[in-house]
């Protein structure tokens, strides 16, 4: 059931829950931005978070979707593999922890930002906090503890038998406890995906990790009643006074 079926099930909850949520609530793909309400400590979480998570994911992609075979072909032996593994595995995991707790704390600490956090939120801090200390987790026992199996014999056959319709269940049960923990607390985060704040990263640009951040301007003072409106509109940056009109 977990290894076998659990897998697909999760997968149709996401594509069908994805596409049900941009054909239903399109106005509500998006991350429901907070920062008019907090910046100083967004700045701060907000790239520790999301770099962290990126490399996260990149190093997730290497040893689970790149055969053993292959880094073996190319002269990238165990002991080198796994150095990087761990060194660039704990240093991204322990930005990510630290980028999720410090949002978490601003999610909570700020009455405005923490009024607008739904169940659906909530839920999704749970299990994603869970997946990455237990990720984390999983990293550092392998560096102390020798009998913990090597994922690339378990977890990552069994993770590409999925995709061709042929689970490698007892690829999967001859991991050890620590993986299988893992995997079902990212299982379970991926199967709420679709309908929380995260979805927003399916359609993320490149771009967005380099944007700078939004700047709220205030309108000014209000208007004297019966006065005439004056119009919005930007102000040149670094123009001489000379070329705008009515300039000297």
């Amino acid at each position: 059931m977990l290894w076998g079926v659990l897998p697909y099930l999760v997968l149709a909850i996401l594509v069908l829950g994805s596409i049900w949520r941009y054909r239903y609530d399109q106005f509500g793909w998006t991350t429901r931005s907070s920062q008019l309400y907090e910046s100083r400590l967004l700045r701060i979480a907000s790239p520790l978070f999301h770099f962290g998570i990126l490399a996260v994911i990149v190093g997730h992609f290497v040893g689970l979707v790149i055969p053993k075979t292959w880094m073996d072909a190319i002269g990238l032996n165990e002991d080198t593999y796994h150095f990087f593994a761990l060194s660039v595995g704990i240093l991204a995991g322990v930005a990510t922890l630290v980028g999720i707790v410090l949002l978490i704390y601003r999610r909570r600490a700020t009455g405005p930002v923490f009024m607008a956090t739904t169940r659906n939120d909530k839920g999704m801090y749970i299990f994603l906090l869970a997946a990455i200390l237990t990720g984390l987790a999983t990293t550092v026992f392998s560096v102390f503890d020798t009998n913990i199996v090597n994922y690339r014999d378990t977890v990552a056959p069994w993770f590409r038998s999925v995709f061709i319709l042929q689970p490698d269940i007892t690829g999967m049960t001859a991991a050890s406890m620590s993986f299988k923990i893992h995997t079902v607390f990212g299982l379970v985060l991926f199967a709420l995906w679709p309908f929380t704040r995260l979805v927003h990263a399916f359609t993320a640009p490149v771009h967005y990790l380099f944007r700078p951040y939004i700047v709220y301007r205030s309108r000014g003072r209000r208007p004297v009643p019966g006065s005439r409106t004056p119009r919005g509109g930007w102000d040149p940056v670094g123009t001489p006074d000379r070329d705008r009109p009515g300039g000297p």
